[in-house]
């Protein structure tokens, strides 16, 4: 019976675990440099609502259609 890599098996590892993080810089980088930065994905994390012509601030979250 042959017996398992273990060198193998946490090369792969050890690979996987990289390019996870790579994927992970490359991402946070895009976000950074992208013109809405990472507030312009999610409505509902905008720091500042935009008021209403009417003077009234909107509900976070909320579409009022």
């Amino acid at each position: 019976m042959a017996t398992p890599n273990y060198n193998y098996e946490k090369r792969q590892r050890e690979l996987a675990k990289k390019k996870k993080k790579e994927d992970k810089l490359r991402e946070r980088d895009a976000r950074k440099t992208s013109p809405d930065g990472e507030f312009g994905e999610n409505p509902a994390m905008d720091p500042d609502p935009v008021p209403s012509p009417d003077g009234d601030a909107p509900e976070a979250g909320v579409d009022k259609i």
